[in-house]
């Protein structure tokens, strides 16, 4: 049977080899680039056709999650009324491994009759569309994939990868952070994380609180039955007073030995306990939890009524 693995590596290695080429190949045309987006109040508009247009469609992708209003348009589409959609606050990027695609330089001059800006990406600094661009990054690769050089494989990956570092440019320009890509990515784990508070994932009934006279014997048992490692104590009025955890039971155990059942939670709770509002942001709760080594947080209203429980595993769901 053949190692097909070897073949799956060579390919790795060629395409591996085309992105770190591209290094040598940035210069003033990529600074420029930048400046150009940053300078225009519109969108930007990316096309291509074939391959390259699948390699724009992702580059549009993530642009527009990263800060950067943008989407794909097919140029037979722009060449045959779509042109209304680009405004004079636009630019466009524009993909052709060769630069000379025929249905991609048919609308150019249109773009110059309107003073859109033009960015060209090929892998021919002689191209056309490099001539006819404001700028033009260059993405050439020596070859293809093994084993045959023939389909676009080097090619729209070193493509993919100077989208990528175009958008991570942008990225930095616009000082674009955490919680302004949670705001482009509502559904993902990352904005849930960012945007959701305790109250949205706090668990409310049947909370394991006890008194803080409950001996430690009964007080071992509504911990396990709780199904969250630790009990909380409050007083009569529902004020959380602190709370006993499967480490406070341990420690209690190999301390108290036969005094171990008797001892009332009051003498061996954690009476500082970290506690949130409802109001607590998910990605506050985790660095907390982090950096306090513990498992949970309580939520309790200003008059330190206990409102629920946060723990990691609800954090991550």
């Amino acid at each position: 049977m053949q190692n097909y693995r070897n073949i799956a590596e060579q390919c790795l290695r060629d395409e591996a080899e085309a992105i770190l080429q591209l290094i040598p190949q940035l210069d003033e045309n990529f600074d420029h680039a930048v400046e150009l987006i940053m300078q225009r109040q519109g969108k930007v508009i990316l096309t291509g056709v074939g391959k390259s247009g699948h390699v724009a469609a992702k580059i549009a992708a993530t642009l527009s999650s990263t800060g950067t209003p943008a989407f794909y348009v097919n140029p037979l589409d722009l060449y045959h009324g779509d042109l209304g959609v680009i405004t004079k606050e636009d630019i466009v990027i524009a993909l052709s491994n060769s630069g000379q695609t025929d249905e991609l330089l048919r609308f150019v001059p249109c773009l110059q009759e309107r003073n859109i800006p033009l960015i060209g990406m090929s892998g021919n600094a002689d191209s056309l569309l490099a001539k006819h661009s404001v700028c033009h990054l260059l993405v050439k690769v020596p070859h293809e994939a093994y084993p045959l050089n023939l389909a676009p494989t080097c090619s729209t990956t070193a493509a993919m990868a100077m989208g990528d570092a175009l958008a991570c440019a942008l990225v930095e320009c616009r000082k674009f952070k955490e919680r302004d890509f949670a705001l482009f990515h509502p559904g993902g784990s990352l904005g849930r994380r960012l945007l959701s508070t305790a109250k949205d994932v706090m668990r409310t009934d049947d909370l394991p609180v006890i008194p803080p006279t409950m001996p430690l014997g009964e007080a071992i048992i509504k911990v396990s039955r709780g199904k969250l490692g630790l009990c909380v104590a409050q007083d009569d009025e529902g004020k959380v007073l602190g709370i006993v955890t499967d480490g406070d039971v341990r420690r209690a155990t190999e301390n108290l030995r036969e005094r171990f059942f008797y001892v009332p939670v009051e003498e061996v709770m954690t009476r500082n306990p970290v506690c949130v509002s409802p109001d607590t942001k998910i990605d506050t709760i985790l660095n907390l939890i982090n950096r306090r080594f513990i498992h949970a947080v309580l939520v309790v209203d200003e008059q330190q009524h206990l409102l629920g429980i946060v723990d990691n595993f609800r954090c991550m769901v």
